[in-house]
């Protein structure tokens, strides 16, 4: 099915079609969309009376390939539906007039974004993502909005790690300024969540044109651009209906930046050593600084 077709045009195609088991499951996808996001196929069996198998047969009769692409469907229209302003009462309705509830609201919603990170991010899906930075020619990385800080960060420390990289933070005719340097064999790593914007479509069509490596990160994107990049890291921004929280997106980088040293690490720790001796320079005095200190 073409990806406008919403998952209510998809349960209403094929209702009269399925087992009223499958039905049974079908209409509990569609009632508890948040739980289906985050609830594996045996608790979702569990919570419909029914069986895995049943479970992976209702998501398949809908016009899915598996459960992760119904998430990921799920996923873009809650927050499609849904304004910032809507999450965020959401969110202040799950923690209530205990002030001291937001800690373990939050708290819980990265715990299991995490526990997602893990089994989404397989070991050779990583590896493929440490062995694209590391052998990239330069390494590029777009995120606007709250992502331009994530872009930032990742930026500054690849750069401190000894990788040539640069953050595109621009919107509008400003972008053009950093995607016009794109040549064969750079790197091209997107934080882009929700929706393909205008400078989403315009940085992947110049990124084709100049034979760059392109890699996503998204929650909901990457049914729709698979096809338009290389790798596809899924990193969840929490519970779809609430306020966007980017904790799991920063432990990816993270454990991505341990990836890059751990593959590189002569000149990684060559590259620490330099920015301590600069540092040393210009304080006018030995910092003290360890090789790892170097790093924060």
């Amino acid at each position: 099915m073409e990806p406008s077709v919403t998952f209510d045009d998809r349960l209403k195609a094929c209702l009269d079609r399925i087992s009223p088991a499958e039905r049974r499951v079908a209409r509990f996808f569609q009632e508890n969309r948040e739980e289906v996001l985050i609830a594996s196929a045996s608790a979702l069996a569990e919570q419909t009376g029914t069986s895995d198998a049943t479970v992976v047969r209702a998501t398949k009769a809908l016009g899915f390939t598996g459960m992760e692409e119904l998430r990921r469907t799920l996923a873009r229209e809650l927050r499609e539906n849904l304004s910032p302003a809507g999450r965020m009462a959401r969110t202040l309705g799950e923690v209530g007039d205990d002030l001291g509830s937001a800690l373990n609201v939050t708290l819980d919603i990265h715990q299991k974004s995490l526990d997602g990170l893990r089994r989404d991010i397989t070991p050779s899906r990583f590896r493929s993502a440490v062995q694209f930075i590391v052998g990239a020619r330069r390494v590029f990385i777009f995120g606007i909005g709250p992502s331009s800080a994530m872009a930032d960060y990742f930026t500054v420390q690849l750069g401190r790690f000894g990788v040539d990289a640069q953050s595109l933070t621009q919107t509008g005719l400003l972008l053009a300024d950093g995607v016009r340097k794109f040549r064969e064999g750079d790197l091209l790593m997107i934080f882009a969540y929700g929706r393909v914007y205008r400078e989403l479509t315009v940085l992947l069509d110049q990124a084709d044109r100049r034979g760059v490596t392109k890699m996503l990160f998204s929650d909901t994107l990457g049914p729709k651009l698979r096809h338009r990049v290389d790798l596809v890291l899924p990193a969840s921004r929490g519970r779809v209906d609430m306020l966007s929280m980017h904790a799991t997106t920063l432990a990816l980088i993270e454990a991505l930046l341990v990836g890059v040293a751990a593959e590189r690490p002569k000149e990684t720790i060559a590259s620490l050593e330099s920015l301590n001796r600069v540092r040393t320079a210009l304080a006018g005095k030995a910092m003290g600084l360890s090789t790892l200190q170097a790093g924060g």
